[in-house]
């Protein structure tokens, strides 16, 4: 495995992978899951060079941001352990924002990663429950965080959602359940987006965090991104 860390930007990294999985596929359509389709996406695709499918949780916040979505060619929304998702029918699984958010992250996960293709390529963005900004969203409740949103994002950003951070959406957590599946992480990237550490207040959170943990949860990132691989041989191991 590679972590890769700035100046590497997880777009950048996200759509090389693309343009390689896009290569191996031929002349045909990519055909691409969305799974967090109410957060902003990083991956850059035109709906003339893919078929792409979004799936989220049905939240109202959610629900009021669809209509307008014009880069995607179908979208559900319910609950994602049992929303259809057809097996082996993507070539890229896109995974935003969303196992912070589920309770049942490893059911969700396997579900979504039920529909890659083998060989597929799947992409996670998340945020890190052992960051600085994960302990501060983790520790603030729903109706702070409601009443301080719109002061912390850029107008029209979905939210807030909900905050649950199960254990198992870790760093740790994702090696291990990749590990139990015959998966590979490729790719590994911190990065920073955190609506909150981008205003003074929510750095010097961060920051106080950071010093009271003794470095023990980091300011210096809040996210994580990985690039899993799912082999083409499906009794295949990869380590």
């Amino acid at each position: 495995m590679t972590e890769v860390r700035m100046p590497i930007t997880q777009s950048e990294l996200f759509n090389q992978r693309i343009k390689e999985q896009r290569a191996d596929v031929g002349d045909r359509r990519l055909d691409v899951l969305i799974a967090g389709c109410g957060a902003p996406s990083l991956i850059h695709l035109g709906r003339e060079d893919a078929r792409i499918v979004g799936v989220d949780e049905d939240l109202p916040r959610i629900r009021a941001s669809m209509p307008g979505r014009t880069d995607l060619h179908s979208w559900a929304l319910g609950d994602l352990r049992t929303v259809p998702v057809p097996p082996r029918s993507f070539d890229v699984v896109y995974v935003s924002f969303l196992l912070e958010r589920v309770r049942h992250p490893e059911l969700v996960l396997d579900r979504l990663l039920a529909g890659l293709r083998p060989g597929g390529l799947a992409l996670l963005r998340m945020r890190d429950r052992s960051s600085a900004y994960g302990v501060c969203q983790r520790l603030t409740p729903s109706l702070v965080r409601r009443m301080f949103w719109r002061h912390l994002v850029p107008a029209g950003t979905v939210g807030p959602l909900p905050v649950v951070y199960h254990p198992s959406v870790s760093r740790e957590g994702l090696h291990a359940f990749c590990l139990t599946r015959g998966l590979m992480v490729s790719d590994e990237i911190l990065d920073s987006s955190g609506p909150a550490a981008a205003r003074a207040l929510g750095r010097l959170a961060c920051a106080a965090v950071e010093n009271v943990s003794s470095g023990r949860f980091p300011a210096t990132h809040d996210e994580i991104g990985m690039v899993i691989r799912k082999p083409h041989n499906h009794f295949a191991r990869l380590v």
